[in-house]
């Protein structure tokens, strides 16, 4: 009787609209609560998820309108931007189905950069068409990455995604800081225990103590070389363009005056560089984040279990570090997933607190660095890379996903993990990986020190005071000492510059004036992190080169 029931309520033609509806819900219910047999199962009615998502996109659309008209004080763009980039990403999901070449996504990326242009050149018709225009691309460039499904390609659209948020929404932007301070506390966690494990299992699991003696060796002349081409390179490049000499006279704002100050406390406890290389406590070193100081401990460790005479102890603690690496990265790759949302939120923060008038004034300094550092890569880097017959298109993938989360996060922590991953996956062994990107990060910094170089002179050049060749030298080789084992200090960079100036300030550089190059320094310090990443995993595959152990797959040749 049941069946009968229900094949006659849903073949019944003579039935009204509203009562099929109520028949097919009540069918369905039944179909899934009492126990049928396959022949009898009924076909129920498809409903296209793009339906659904369209129908939702009408829904929340009519949800903002009814919000509009009661409370007239919502931003009509956030009437606009939700829907129109969910629009936008279906349409996207669709149409890069089989195309997924990169240059389709290169040339959404462009065309809305080329918007955030286009939609201010005047006119309210322009400037409405070209935000709903740009939020529709902005959804395809998400389409297309939930398509191919690259870490990076997520990253570089929620940074274009972050920048537009910044500009639009300033004041809940400010509360987005939250995503990435999420993210680099967990970075935090994993950093110390991934060292570690990496570091002690390539050490004690060879006990070849004299290779490690000539790793470090090898890696400390090639940090010197290669962060002294940086350092000249950058002072010749604004002695070339002289961008301070043309810079309007800008204000040092409270904001900049307070981040500033709150920067040089550090200075008030002086610190002896040497000595800090050597932990005093781990669980301290751990807690503060010294990186080097990490490194040393591990080191240490990884030798004393070398000469471990038990072999049944040993192999126990080998084996146990091996698990707890394995973890790590298993671990690495779970926070890599919040990393997107993680660029989304420091991009927009970064917007909305500096704005850009600050960057007008300065984008001499900013187009500067960001050419000077592109020169390096490519007349330092890349014929270091050749010499040492590094495989380039297996490398270049390797560092993609690492130099991304730098430059989005302007943060070399935050790619560590997925920096030793990925060279360790592309053919570096572990202790040369665990030794020689950890150390780099204290000496090898040389987007860093480009940017010192550089940042010095332009200072100068801003003060009115012309310095002499001997006199830039005499500032180079200063910077060469000072900035070397200050990877654990907050704000490092800006600490480094200040002092150097103070060094110099008999000469008639006005200190006060670096704090101006705090208002862009989140977009500098984007561009020399990621050459910093870039350098440091460059630097582990010419050592393991020329150690014999970069063991990389054929198809990466």
């Amino acid at each position: 009787m049941l069946q009968y029931y229900k094949y006659s309520l849903y073949k019944h033609n003579e039935i009204t609209f509203f009562r099929k509806k109520i028949g097919f819900v009540f069918i369905f219910i039944l179909l899934n609560l009492c126990p049928q047999r396959k022949k009898h199962k009924i076909p129920l009615m498809k409903i296209s998820k793009t339906l659904i998502l369209r129908l939702l996109i009408v829904l929340f659309y009519a949800v903002l309108v009814a919000i509009k008209v009661f409370y007239k004080q919502v931003d009509p763009f956030a009437l606009i931007a939700p829907g129109t980039i969910v629009a936008g990403a279906i349409g996207g999901w669709y149409l890069f189905k089989t195309r997924r070449n990169l240059l389709y996504y290169v040339g959404l990326y462009l065309a809305v950069a080329l918007l955030f242009y286009v939609e201010r050149l005047g006119g309210d018709v322009l400037f409405v068409g070209g935000h709903v225009l740009k939020f529709l691309l902005m959804g395809m460039l998400i389409g297309f990455s939930m398509r191919n499904k690259k870490l990076s390609l997520w990253i570089f659209s929620s940074m274009i995604i972050g920048v537009e948020v910044g500009l639009d929404f300033p004041e809940m932007s400010l509360e987005l800081k939250r995503f990435g301070d999420i993210f680099l506390r967990l970075i935090k966690t994993l950093v110390a225990p991934l060292l570690f494990s990496t570091l002690v299992v390539g050490i004690a699991g060879h006990s070849n103590l004299k290779q490690v003696g000539r790793i470090g060796l090898k890696s400390i002349i090639y940090f010197e070389i290669v962060t002294t081409f940086a350092l000249f390179l950058g002072l010749a490049a604004i002695n070339l363009t002289e961008a301070g000499k043309g810079v309007k006279q800008v204000e040092v704002t409270e904001t900049m005056k307070e981040k500033s100050t709150d920067l040089l406390a550090q200075l008030e406890k002086p610190k002896d560089h040497l000595v800090d290389i050597f932990p005093e406590n781990f669980a301290k070193s751990i807690v503060e984040n010294q990186v080097l100081q990490i490194v040393v401990f591990s080191l240490i460790f990884a030798i004393a279990l070398s000469l471990v005479q038990n072999l049944k102890h040993k192999e126990t603690m080998i084996n146990w570090m091996e698990s707890l690496s394995e973890v790590m990265f298993k671990f690495t790759d779970i926070v890599m997933y919040v990393a997107p949302l993680a660029v989304f939120g420091s991009i927009a923060y970064t917007v909305a607190n500096s704005g850009t008038e600050v960057l007008g004034n300065l984008m001499k300094l900013v187009g500067t660095l960001y050419v000077t550092l592109i020169v390096f890569v490519l007349v330092v880097l890349l014929p270091i890379a050749l010499m040492a017959k590094v495989p380039l298109r297996g490398f270049l993938k390797a560092v993609t996903e690492p130099i991304s989360v730098a430059f989005a996060t302007a943060s070399s922590e935050a790619a560590l993990p997925k920096a030793l991953e990925n060279m360790e996956k592309f053919g570096i062994s572990k202790k040369i990986v665990g030794f020689v990107i950890p150390t780099g990060y204290s000496f090898n910094l040389d987007g860093t020190t480009l940017y010192l170089s550089m940042a010095t002179v332009f200072v100068a050049q801003m003060s009115g005071v012309d310095l002499t060749i001997g006199q830039q030298i005499s500032i180079c080789l200063t910077l060469m000492l000072t900035s070397k084992g200050v990877a654990g200090v907050r704000g490092a960079s800006f600490v480094i510059l200040t002092t150097t100036l103070m060094d110099y300030k008999h000469l008639g550089i006005s200190v006060e004036k670096a704090g101006i190059i705090l208002g862009i320094d989140a977009l500098m310090d984007m561009a020399r992190t990621s050459v910093n990443v870039l350098g440091n995993c460059l630097a582990s595959a010419v050592i393991a080169r020329s150690e014999g152990e970069l063991l990389v797959q054929k198809n990466d040749e």
